[in-house]
């Protein structure tokens, strides 16, 4: 994978990341569970960010060692795999909790953010 093509994966993670935190601005736990469109919009948010994660390269995940990519890929994991038994708390405290510090993080990798 070349260089360009880990800063688009980066850029994607940032983008769905940011995204996510912005669709929940606003909203509170309880929307999530009465609210389909938002708790799908949520999954494949984070479904998008943990891919983009799982795609980068072993030398690009060293080279950003600040990026926490095994909990990013393995929340990707339980997604795609434990679809029928997503917890939404998590995915709330997920969204509120880590993504804001992922967001800060990537945005220093990718100037001009």
């Amino acid at each position: 994978m070349s260089r360009h093509e880990s800063l688009v994966r980066l850029r994607h993670m940032l983008d769905h990341a940011r995204e996510a935190v912005a669709i929940l601005d606003g909203k509170s736990r309880e929307d999530l569970d009465r609210d389909r469109q938002l708790n799908l919009a949520l999954v494949r948010l984070l479904e998008i960010v943990g891919e983009a994660a799982n795609k980068m390269p072993a030398e690009e995940r060293l080279r950003y060692a600040d990026v926490p990519w095994s909990a990013i890929v393995g929340l990707r994991n339980r997604l795609i795999h434990g679809y029928d038994s997503v917890d939404f708390d998590i995915l709330w405290e997920v969204a509120r909790h880590d993504l804001p510090p992922l967001i800060e993080t990537l945005a220093k990798i990718l100037p001009g953010t």
